[in-house]
């Protein structure tokens, strides 16, 4: 059985507990420095608990004693130490961080890894599946053009002038909002402006925005650079918020006291377990000659399974990190070092047992491409 130290057991930190848990095949420690949010993943999932302070690396150092991986669902300011102490201990690494900072430090770490050691940063959602899927659309390309990847995690019943309710983390909320953004445009790589590229469309006859966001790239500037001409993530929300939020962090630049803005947010803005998860990835580029265009659209909402209500953030973020960890298991990804989202095959991802949610919670699922391999278009 596969040994997994869990660091975290807020809402997405329960979901990995409980999904890994009921699977069979790992044995889950879960640590946190709050014994009440401890007690309660107890009760929800038959896992051991592990109170300590993750900013302490002897206490991390300790925790990881006897583990074979370690998933970190802390805000991302806690993982280049986790990192660091998985890298000493041996154990394989994963994470859900956005911050593109702390996305290079796993990759520098990684550097160092023994065999049967890897680091996959950036697993969950966006980053996290998008890339996956986004890949998966380009391989199908003979020269690819332009990739745009969009996704939001939203209140399925807004109630309120930003039209949005808090999902997931608010600092994981406030660096997406204020950090410069990875881009490739005009085949030059750019630093682009957050809330910048302002775009409206429709989906399902609903009408949304979309503007940059920082981290959801993942490291696909990297892997596509020199190979498109467009690449662009933007983060999907109700008409409106966009301009809200502009005011918020630039005309009372909030951008420059994250602490009082995330106070404001918590105190004001209520979390909801009733969401829906959308994702929308288009590719442009050549095929037998022909521009076309492929496009896969999802839309994951919540679910209540044995008597609780779990969040569509919660489901879609849990899900995207454990697949990658079996597939690990598995012996399906490299073997050793850093491990990029896009190397993860979807094929083999939305097969697995975690990575099918994305697959049968979808309400809408349209333009799924063929394989690369496939003759037709």
């Amino acid at each position: 059985m596969h040994t997994v130290l869990l660091l975290g057991s807020g809402k997405i930190g329960r979901m990995i507990a409980w999904l890994l848990s009921r699977s069979g095949d790992y044995q889950v420690r879960v640590a946190d420095s709050d014994p009440h949010m401890l007690d309660r993943v107890r009760k929800q999932s038959p896992v051991e608990t592990l109170q300590i302070d993750a900013a302490d690396s002897r206490q991390l150092s300790e925790a990881m004693n006897g583990c074979q991986s370690v998933i970190s669902a802390l805000s991302f300011r806690y993982n280049p130490m986790v990192a660091e102490v998985a890298l000493r201990a041996g154990a394989s690494y994963f994470d859900l961080t956005e911050d593109t900072a702390t996305a290079r430090r796993a990759a520098e770490l990684a550097a160092e890894a023994r065999e049967g050691q890897i680091f996959v940063p950036q697993c969950g959602l966006a980053p996290g599946f998008i890339s996956i899927i986004a890949r998966h659309l380009v391989d199908w390309f003979d020269e690819v053009d332009s990739v745009r990847m969009r996704v939001g995690a939203l209140p399925q019943f807004p109630s309120n002038a930003l039209k949005y309710n808090l999902t997931w983390s608010t600092d994981g909320l406030i660096n997406e909002y204020c950090n410069t953004c990875d881009a490739i445009h005009d085949s030059r790589r750019i630093d682009a402006l957050p809330l910048d590229g302002l775009e409206h469309f429709s989906l399902d006859g609903v009408r949304y925005e979309a503007f940059n966001t920082s981290g959801g790239l993942g490291t696909l500037c990297t892997t596509l650079e020199g190979r498109v001409r467009e690449l662009n993530y933007r983060t999907i929300r109700y008409l409106g918020h966009r301009d809200l939020m502009s005011f918020l962090l630039g005309d009372l630049r909030l951008s420059e006291r994250r602490d009082l803005l995330k106070d404001i947010l918590e105190r004001s803005i209520p979390v909801t377990f009733q969401d829906v998860v959308v994702t929308f990835c288009t590719v442009s580029g050549w095929r037998k000659g022909q521009l076309v265009q492929l496009s896969d659209a999802r839309k994951i909402y919540h679910q209540t399974w044995e008597g609780e209500v779990w969040s569509a953030i919660q489901i879609t973020t849990a899900a995207g990190i454990c697949a990658v960890l079996d597939l690990h298991v598995a012996g399906r990804l490299p073997s050793r070092g850093l491990v990029r989202q896009e190397q993860v095959d979807f094929q083999e991802f939305i097969a697995n047992r975690f990575g099918r949610h994305y697959e049968q919670a979808a309400a809408t699922h349209f333009g799924s491409p063929p394989q690369p391999s496939a003759e037709g278009a």
